[in-house]
């Protein structure tokens, strides 16, 4: 077996197009248990004005953080909608390369990158049809930089998995009644997935551009409801569908057999670009955390 060939295309495919700069891993936090929202709010946005800017100006303008922590590579969770009412509530993560600096922003300076962004764009998109929800876009784990074989393994998904785990359990703490949504772009679909296993209380796991979710069919992820998508302009579809000796993240959800309902991808230019406005996938991610998404397993069946 010639594995050298392998990882070396896995290191090349994996590497993304605007790579941020090289830095130490900060070491994984300690589990955290979320305290009252209003509370967890009110504690961020000390934390980032004593921060400074732009994260002092993040808290000025009141936006809504359930954490926020600048340290290493930085974490947050932030807040779309009324958590504490919200019927229905989509968890955003994201994939390789983000960062705090990069939650607004956006990698390389590209807003439809950002997690912020992103979420607020699905939120908004939601709230059209019902003002029952929320949206959380959460960056809780160290993100592969993109540029080492931390990308092509499931390393920091695992650690990443963890965390959202504990985050997911102690939102329905507080919202028991709410219906959930795993949503992971990239890289954050393996986090979303190895979370789903141990979280039955998630129905639907939705993931754009997937490089794989550590599994070979659907069934494996504990019982939620399996949707992605996945542009025919991605270049996730680059890597190969291995795993070797570790490497490698298995099969795309979006293969044949896997077992997963395929989202429609109209409108969707590469693989940054699922949750912009006016795409067929933002809608039909719409339908799924609003609904479950009957009847709409095919490519073009959304409202």
């Amino acid at each position: 077996m010639r594995i050298l060939p392998v990882v070396t295309v896995l290191l090349a495919t994996t590497l993304n197009p605007v790579p941020r700069p090289a830095s130490a891993a900060a070491p994984a936090p300690a589990v955290q248990h979320l305290p009252a929202f209003t509370e967890a709010y009110r504690e961020s946005a000390v934390r980032m004005l004593a921060t400074g800017c732009p994260y002092a100006t993040w808290a000025g303008d009141g936006r809504h953080f359930l954490f926020f922590d600048p340290a290493g590579d930085g974490r947050a969770a932030e807040v779309f909608g009324d958590l504490s009412t919200a019927k229905h509530i989509a968890v955003l993560v994201p994939g390789v390369a983000t960062s705090l600096v990069d939650f607004e922003r956006g990698l390389g300076g590209v807003a439809r990158r950002a997690p912020g962004v992103q979420g607020k764009t699905l939120y908004e998109q939601l709230s059209k049809r019902s003002r029952d929800t929320a949206v959380i876009s959460w960056l809780g784990y160290d993100t592969p930089d993109g540029v080492d074989l931390a990308a092509a393994t499931e390393g920091r998904a695992r650690t990443g998995a963890k965390a959202l785990i504990t985050f997911v359990r102690d939102v329905l703490a507080q919202r028991p009644d709410a219906s959930v949504s795993l949503i992971g772009h990239s890289y954050g679909s393996m986090v979303v997935g190895l979370a789903a296993q141990h979280l039955p209380e998630v129905h639907d796991v939705i993931t754009l551009g997937s490089p794989g979710l550590g599994v070979s069919h659907a069934s494996d992820l504990g019982g939620a409801t399996v949707w992605a998508a996945q542009a025919p302009a991605d270049w996730i579809r680059r890597i190969p569908q291995v795993r070797i000796l570790g490497l490698g993240l298995g099969k795309r959800p979006t293969s044949s057999g896997f077992g997963a309902h395929l989202l429609p991808t109209d409108g969707v230019a590469g693989h940054d670009y699922y949750l912009v406005p006016g795409s067929a996938t933002l809608r039909a991610v719409t339908d799924v955390v609003l609904s479950g998404g009957p009847g709409h397993d095919l490519p073009g069946r959304v409202s």
